[in-house]
Parts: C-alpha cells; structure tokens; sequence
C-alpha cells in the first residue's frame, strides 16, 4: 500500500482528525470494469462531460476537504491519478485488486487518525452532496459502528438485498446477495447500494477478519456488517428517496442510461434559473455548463465543458460551444463551432462559423458563414462577414474584412502574427502573408496578395495588370471551327 497526495491538495493536522466528528471520504476506483468490453478504466468513463470518478469526487468534496478525500486507484492507477489530480485529492494505491474490503485493508493508514469515513463507489456518479451530507449526519445520530445506504430501485436484479432485524428499521441484520436468496426473500427489493459511513475504531479494529471464500477470491466489505453485529457493535441503514443517485453502470447501455438522466437534471436546472431549452431531450449540455436568464438554446445545440453564456443570447441550432465564454446579447447562428474561445458582449457568429481555440470575438463583431478564426483577436465592432481564414492575428476595431480573404500564418514550418489597425478595409480575395503588419485606416485592393507592411491611410494593391486582347475570344472560335473543317468534324 503507498499513500499519495495530489498536487494542490491541503494539509490535514491532526488535531482537526481526532475530532470526534472527523471524516475522511474513501472513493473505490481502483476496478477494470471489465463488463463495459472496455480497455479504459471503468470510472474514466464519463458522462456529462466528466469521468465518472470526477462526479463522485465533487459530490464528496461537498462535504469534506479535498484532502480528505482518498481515492483508491489500481487498474491503470496513473491514468486514473491523472484525470483527477487537479481536484486536490489524495490517493492510495491497490496494487493488487482483491475486493472492497481489500481496498479499505489498503487504505488503513490512510484513515486511521479519523473518527468516521465514507466509503463511496467510483462509478455512482448520481450521488448527491446532500445525500451524502445526509447520510453523516445519520450515521452520527444513530452512533453506528456501520450504516449503509440503500435504495428501492425499480429492478432490484443484481443488488445485495438488506435484511433488517426483527426490531425493524433501521437496524440490519445482514445483506444478502441476490443468488444467496432464500424463496421467501424473493421479494425483497430494498438493495444495498455499496455506499456506507463507518466509525473508523470499530472497522479498522475488524477489517483483517474478512475471509475471501467467495467464487472470485476476494474481500468484500459487505461482510463487515455479519462482523460488526457478531462483535456486538450497531449496524443500521438509511434509505435515499431518489434510487437513481445510487445506480452505477456495468455496461455501456446503463452506462448511457445515467448520461441521460444527468443531462435531463441539468437541463431542468437551468430552465428553473430562467433559461429557455426547446425539445431539451435533443441537446447535450455537460454539468460544467452555466447559462443566465432569457438565453434561448434551439434544439440540437451542444454546450459542453466548463462554457459560460450569459443573458438574453440565442444559440441556434445545431451548434457546438465548448470551453467557452460567451457575454450577453450574444447571437450564434446555426451550425457553428466554438472552442476554447471568448465571444464578447453583442457579437453574432455564423452560420457556420468557427472559433478555433484563442479566439477573441470583441463586441459588436460579425463573424459570418464560413469564417474560420485561429488565435485571433478582433476589436469592436469588427466584420468578417463571408469566406475567410484569420489566424495568428489581431484585427482593429471596426476593421472590415472581405469575403475570401486569407491569412497565411503558416510558412511549413513556424506560424507568424498578422496586425491589422482599426478602421482598416481589407478588399475580397486578399492574401495576407504574415508577418505582416496594416496600420490604422489602410485600404487593401481586392484581390491582392499583400507580402510588405501597409502604413496608416495608405492603399496597397498588390496584383497583377490587367491586360484586355480585344477580338481574342471570337478569333479563336473561328479557328477551333476550321479546324474541325478539315478533319472533317473529327477531334482527337
């Protein structure tokens, strides 16, 4: 077993442990998920826009300090610390897989000095913060040794089943697995949902008393409520009202089935905040996403990561936004892509237009269909509203660009940066060749292929002379006619 702490994560003094309601938040994440046909670890698989491992971390993290929270990797370990080290957990380390009860066998020391714990499951990313806080405060009041949360699904096939003594609720006597049911407990629906508190002197005191006679070898923590009651110690159980909050996902059909409820819960969310969703059930918006009031999201629109959109915008449909932060009075047409990118107050986008990553669409800007942008800035009131690549460059405020122009940022080797001054009036079908610099209020003539620096009010065309050939067209007619007279109508 090795013990780790992510970067970020707090210091943990051990007078704050010893407190008689400390708690350390343990998260199993250490299993292959080896039903999901996957070669991805089982709680790297996301819905919502994150792995699954990273919803139960932030549900934890509500009621505990980062640094309070272990999770037990194994399956890919380094993968899995990778994905979420950014949210200040630590992390202990199951080298070798042998169970639920192994993993807390693994995480002993890690825990030792708290007075309680909750051990959660990677891949229950329903799980709320509030039942989580719900469950301490239960567990607490009850002065149990182990309290498990259940749930009443609709199907209970696969789960544990809790059996409470002859008291009743909520005292346990034993879980029991599906295929150890006798005929009279067929009917049993209340299931354990392999989310538990503990008192930690009690579990740590017992835990080395779990035996792996099971068909896969293994110690499996549902045994410690039989210890904990044979060693005269309170088991009990609370049961959370939503049975989706406890559901995990062993293919990817279940897998997709919590995406779905996710999704549906965030939308809800943000319609109740105000915002407008038509036919939600056909848009993708991760949980990171944040919208104000009196937006409008049409149908078939994705928002996605960690975006911002702000008040009184349309987004319309068919547009995918990810990682963005987008002001207010905001119009995005239809099928447009924006990445990573920042649109500023009042600006309309598309359709089918694209912000690649570092663009900076300022207020007021039109960007139309077909325009690319690629670490660009454009000032306010900037246009570009037909055909164009703008990469590598700033644009002044109130710069008009024409339909077809380019810049070549690009010479194979290295990318360079094109200036471009206000009030600039840049003519269709230009070629900008980078580096490249146009001062404030430079007209470029249609057409041209700009390779030198424009001074300020200056014109610059750079193209070939037209030369005319009058009669040209009708000569040459004539003699493809003779011709084809003499060879009697035959062309090779």
């Amino acid at each position: 077993m090795s013990l780790e702490k992510a970067s970020g994560a707090g210091t943990d003094p051990a007078a704050d442990r010893a407190s008689e309601s400390s708690l350390a938040v343990v998260i199993m994440a250490a299993g292959k998920g080896t039903r999901l046909k996957s070669k991805r670890p089982k709680v790297l698989h996301e819905i919502g826009g994150k792995p699954l491992v990273a919803h139960v971390i932030a549900a934890a993290a509500g009621v505990v300090s980062p640094g309070d929270i272990y999770v037990v990797v194994g399956h890919e370990a380094e993968r899995v610390r990778k994905a979420v080290a950014a949210t200040g957990v630590r992390f202990v380390e199951q080298t070798e897989q042998r169970g639920t009860g192994h993993a807390i066998q693994c995480a002993r020391q890690a825990i030792a000095d708290y007075a309680n714990i909750l051990v959660l499951s990677g891949d229950a990313p329903l799980i709320r913060t509030e039942t989580l806080g719900e469950l301490r405060r239960f567990h607490q009041a009850e002065k149990a040794a182990m309290t498990i949360l259940t749930a009443v699904p609709e199907d209970p096939t696969g789960y544990g089943r809790v059996l409470h003594t002859a008291s009743g609720e909520p005292d346990v006597e034993a879980i029991v697995e599906q295929k150890a049911l006798t005929a009279e407990q067929q009917g049993m629906n209340e299931i354990n949902s392999g989310i538990y508190a503990f008192q930690t002197a009690p579990l740590v005191a017992h835990i080395d008393k779990l035996r792996a006679n099971n068909a896969h070898a293994e110690f499996y923590l549902t045994d410690m409520a039989g210890l904990l009651r044979a060693a005269g110690e309170r088991v009990v159980a609370t049961r959370v009202a939503n049975a989706d909050e406890v559901l995990g996902a062993n293919t990817i059909a279940e897998l997709v089935a919590l995406d779905a409820t996710l999704r549906a819960g965030k939308a809800k969310q943000l319609m109740a905040a105000g915002v407008t969703i038509y036919r939600p059930e056909t848009c993708v918006i991760d949980t990171g996403v944040e919208v104000a009031a009196d937006t409008v999201i049409e149908p078939f629109v994705q928002l996605l990561g960690t975006t911002r959109i702000g008040a009184d915008c349309l987004i319309r449909s068919y547009t995918v936004i990810e990682n963005c932060r987008i002001g207010d009075e905001v119009q995005v047409n239809q099928n447009c892509v924006l990445a990573d990118s920042v649109i500023a107050d009042g600006a309309r986008i598309g359709p089918f237009a694209r912000a690649r990553p570092g663009s900076e669409i300022g207020a007021g800007v039109h960007i139309g269909n077909f325009v690319e942008t690629k670490k660009t800035r454009l000032g306010k009131g900037a246009k570009a509203n037909h055909f164009a690549y703008l990469g590598d460059s700033e644009i002044g405020a109130g710069t008009n660009i024409g339909a077809g122009t380019i810049i070549c940022n690009y010479d194979g080797v290295h990318k360079h940066q094109t200036r471009i001054g206000e009030g600039v009036f840049v003519g269709s079908n230009s070629t900008l060749v980078a580096p490249l610099r146009v001062e404030d209020g430079a007209y470029i003539g249609a057409a041209s292929c700009i390779t030198r620096d424009v001074p300020a009010d200056a014109l610059a065309v750079g193209r070939g002379r037209q030369v005319t050939k009058e009669g040209w067209a009708a000569a040459r007619r004539k003699r493809i006619a003779e011709s084809d007279q003499k060879s009697g109508g035959r062309r090779a």
